[in-house]
């Protein structure tokens, strides 16, 4: 018969419970460098914002860029929008027929869709392909101007690249957003129509009759507020990605993407509020 040593179970279990404690300390150490890393990034986001606001007051304006961005932004981001608000017109008419056609109100279609469009679905829908388009395009770019030292060669040649690259960007999103928004629902009339027109046959004249008579200007306002609110949170999240970007190539891609998603996710947010302050308001 083996020896048996009383005092071995007490150093595994001293053995299994360091082992735990040493885990334990290494996912709270994990946690606090996500906590602090979150708070940091917050922090350079503010400081990021208020040099936007700083800058866009200067005297210095940087005004053929600035003119030079919201042809970017707007001139060629018209075909996707387009194509965009007018599928939107079409499948929510589509899909929504059916239902009226049940409680025979096939009547209340055309005011029912503007409605939808105007206020929730034409701002929201075409924030998030701008999200897609511009946000990603803004970190790439930036990104890799950032890999490749053109923002420090800007810097040591006296030229401001805050007030350059950034500010001119952030304003042209801001400011053509809300545009490519009423392009979008017009053209998503327009696909409305032509869906009307699948099943039935409904003149052009009488459905957009039927389409305003239910809209009124308040329906417009809260949709263009927010939707300038949408341009600002894209153009800065893409700015700021990618003028943050890191030192490697894969940083560029990082950025892009990050720039994306973050956008995307600020867009519903902002919706949200905006839809909660506008209840509180009507």
């Amino acid at each position: 018969m083996k020896n048996f040593n009383p005092s071995t179970p007490v150093i595994k279990a001293k053995t299994y419970a360091t082992k735990q404690s040493i885990k334990l300390s290494e996912k709270t150490l994990q946690r606090k460098e996500k906590a602090s890393g979150f708070l940091l990034d917050v922090g350079n986001m503010a400081s990021f914002i208020g040099a936007i606001f700083r800058e866009t007051f200067s005297t210095q304006f940087e005004f053929k860029e600035f003119l030079r961005q919201c042809f970017q932004i707007g001139n060629k981001s018209l075909p996707l929008v387009a194509t965009t608000g007018a599928i939107m017109g079409v499948v929510l008419t589509i899909q929504s027929r059916p239902v009226l056609v049940d409680f025979g109100a096939v009547s209340m279609l055309p005011g029912m869709v503007a409605i939808s469009m105007i206020r929730e679905i034409g701002p929201v829908i075409t924030a998030l392909i701008c999200a897609g388009k511009i946000g990603s395009g803004m970190g790439a770019e930036l990104g890799s101007m950032k890999v490749s030292e053109q923002i420090d060669a800007m810097e040591v040649s006296a030229t401001n690249p805050m007030r350059f690259l950034v500010v001119t960007r952030v304003l042209a999103a801001t400011l053509m957003i809300p545009l490519l928004v009423i392009f979008a629902d017009t053209l998503g009339f327009f696909g409305s129509w032509l869906g009307v027109n699948i099943k039935g046959s409904v003149s052009f004249t009488l459905f957009f009759s039927q389409a305003f008579s239910t809209i009124e200007f308040i329906d417009f306002i809260p949709a263009v507020v927010k939707s300038f609110f949408f341009g600002a949170v894209i153009g800065i999240v893409g700015c700021y990605k990618g003028y943050n970007a890191g030192r490697g190539t894969e940083s560029v891609g990082l950025a892009a993407n990050s720039a994306v998603v973050l956008s995307s996710l600020l867009v519903i947010v902002v919706d949200m509020i905006a839809v909660q302050i506008t209840d509180m308001m009507l």
